[in-house]
């Protein structure tokens, strides 16, 4: 077999096609979880704690320059080391709620793929030869 074929026998099977039908689409929802996080939940968690900006959260931790603006893109511009604890809490807060909606994902799939409980089949009658054999070996016993 050629590699060629080989390859083309892979790429073809159902589970990686739909493995990059699930990486095309985790993508584009993992774009729309971060929107919603970014332009919704964090400016509402932000004013509920005093108009505080989460993106703006961050300690310098070398010398900032004279003239350079308080803010975590200023500085980084300005090649100041920085801990962007405010990022970080951001993205954590995303990762959660993408995690939340994967596992109610799953466990509505899981609940859909269990199968109803299917009754034993009914016993198969015995055919006529067999019955009649065994009359014969119990006479035979007595």
């Amino acid at each position: 077999m050629s590699v060629v074929q080989e390859f083309k026998e892979f790429a073809v099977k159902g589970n990686v096609i739909d493995l990059a039908v699930g990486v095309i689409i985790g993508g584009a929802f993992g774009k729309i979880v971060t929107s919603m996080v970014d332009d919704i939940i964090m400016p509402l968690v932000g004013s509920i704690f005093g108009n505080l900006d989460f993106t703006n959260l961050y300690v310098a931790l070398g010398k900032v320059p004279e003239g350079t603006a308080p803010t975590l893109a200023a500085l980084k511009a300005a090649g100041v080391p920085t801990l962007a604890y405010g990022n970080f809490i951001t993205v954590a807060i995303n990762f959660t709620i993408l995690a939340f909606i994967i596992f109610m994902m799953v466990k509505q799939i899981n609940r859909l793929k269990r199968e109803t409980p299917v009754e034993p089949p009914a016993p198969v009658a015995t055919p006529e030869d067999v019955v009649l054999l065994r009359e014969i070996r119990d006479s035979l016993k007595r």
